[in-house]
């Protein structure tokens, strides 16, 4: 997800680095090559040159400060765009005070609007709400069996009469199952075509007038490029869209579809879905998204992931195994299985800071098959062997290679690695420095320099951190940024304001 927009817009810092200050001069080809990483995005033409315009207004317009380079000027300055172009905040459901609230999904087929439902139930669901599904898609073979093997997946009640019933008596009816069976929240699962035409739109328009949504969210593939920016025009038009859902982020889209949606209809993302699983939707954050196009990480959300899969009680003990050096291959599963359930492995790393252009798809790809080298080969141990590593002797590892497939050396790199592992993991808990300290020492790996990171730099904000184009080629890697906001008047976002 938009690593081919992190890596143009990577060409556009370069083209200020080494420069005294910005000019209109040196910032012509910056902004030339963000232009064309915004096309090639497919971010419909329209958004991407009232961007341009205002990236300029407000590079020409700023002193660069003291101790910080152009490039790192302009990070900022794209960064501050990005967040007000995507919404500066994120908005949550729109709820009802006195009766359940509805939510209308519409979209077009092939969006993942089904499943986008019962993302969007299970979610609720884990934030206290007690949701109910309706299937009103009579149309698409299959779609009413599809929301109820989704309802059953998450236990969540699924209403459908049939397909028999007109979709807008399903809809009335499942507001009084919502009421009857003191349901908080009904969701709304509507029926899509392969292209917008006037009988399925009267059709939601006939759904909205009769149930009153709270909510009209449209579905978006974020896949779906320029068309994307019409589509959300064509349903705002006629249903007035209050939110959007992107599916499908994880996939080799571009992401122009989550840099137009906003601009063009004037309502919120709300929701992302990052993955096939029920479980991957996210709320949607422009400040975090920004931070990721632009290659700086998303460590709060990989937080809330770890928060959703970690048992503290089990986290307490780990610690303490941790720093008493007593941490064995049995938990080293137990981690890495926990990892797991949090997302794909590469979707996780370029979630940390500096990670998201600087790490291959192939490289991701090696690690994630010496993962399940390793996990072979501890399942060939016994629980004696995962428990207690220093007993595997040369006929233990015979064994164990034979089991996994692979071979003896293998094996004996693998309690290396784990051996040096827990040994800097020990020195860690004990505070020492496992890398060599600022007096040169050796460490664990050798001689160590003593040169300290940079320190965040207060003019820019706690969040960033620079470097001179000198001493960092790579170029600035600021942080989980939280760039202030400086007041400036904001301007009115699409024909939906």
């Amino acid at each position: 997800m938009f690593d081919a927009l992190s890596e143009k817009f990577e060409l556009a810092w370069r083209k200020l680095r080494g420069q005294d200050r910005i000019t209109e001069t040196n910032i012509t080809e910056a902004l030339r090559e963000v232009r064309r990483a915004l096309l090639d995005a497919d971010v419909n033409f329209q958004v991407v040159k009232e961007f341009i315009d205002d990236v300029r207004d407000d590079a020409l317009g700023s002193e660069v400060i003291s101790g910080v380079t152009p490039d790192q000027q302009f990070i900022k300055i794209v960064h501050d765009q990005l967040v007000e172009l995507m919404g500066e905040e994120n908005v949550p459901l729109n709820y009802a005070k006195n009766r359940p609230t509805v939510v209308l999904m519409a979209g077009l087929q092939g969006t993942g609007k089904t499943t986008a439902s019962a993302k969007l139930a299970l979610h609720l669901k884990k934030t206290g709400y007690k949701p109910l599904l309706a299937a009103a898609d009579i149309y698409r073979p299959a779609a009413i069996d599809q929301l109820q093997t989704l309802g059953a997946q998450i236990d969540v009640p699924v209403f459908a009469p049939g397909a028999d019933v007109d979709p807008v008596e399903i809809a009335r009816l499942a507001v009084e199952q919502a009421l009857q069976g003191k349901h908080d929240i009904l969701i709304v699962d509507t029926a899509g075509r392969l292209q917008i035409d006037d009988a399925m739109m009267a059709e939601l328009e006939r759904i909205k007038a009769t149930v009153q949504p709270d909510e009209i969210l449209l579905v978006v593939d974020a896949m779906t490029g320029q068309e994307a920016a019409n589509l959300t025009r064509a349903f705002h038009d006629r249903l007035g869209v209050t939110g959007a859902i992107l599916t499908k982020l994880d996939g080799d889209t571009k992401g122009g579809a989550a840099l137009s949606v906003r601009k063009i209809s004037g309502q919120p993302i709300k929701f992302v879905g990052t993955g096939e699983k029920v479980e991957a939707l996210q709320p949607f954050y422009p400040e975090r998204m920004a931070s990721r196009i632009l290659g700086m990480g998303d460590v709060l959300t990989l937080v809330e992931k770890a928060q959703e899969e970690i048992d503290f009680d089990d986290a307490a003990k780990m610690e303490e195994k941790i720093r008493t050096a007593q941490f064995d291959f049995e938990d080293f599963i137990k981690q890495m299985r926990m990892i797991k359930s949090m997302g794909p492995l590469g979707g996780l790393l370029k979630m940390l800071p500096g990670m998201g252009n600087k790490i291959s798809d192939d490289q991701i790809r090696q690690g994630e098959v010496q993962l399940k080298r390793a996990e072979a080969m501890i399942g060939s141990m016994t629980v004696t062997e995962r428990r207690d590593p220093d007993m595997i002797n040369v006929s233990r590892k015979r064994r164990i290679a034979r089991g996994s497939g692979v071979t003896i050396e293998d094996v004996g790199k693998l309690l290396n690695d784990f051996k040096n592992m827990r040994q800097m993991m020990k020195m860690m808990g004990s505070g020492a420095n496992p890398f060599g300290g600022g007096d040169g020492g050796g460490g664990m790996f050798g001689g160590g320099g003593g040169r300290q990171a940079p320190g965040p730099n207060p003019a820019l904000g706690p969040g960033w951190r620079g470097q001179s184009s000198k001493s960092n080629p790579s170029g600035p890697r600021p942080s989980s940024p939280r760039p202030p906001n400086k007041g400036k008047k904001k301007k009115g976002k699409g024909f939906g304001k």
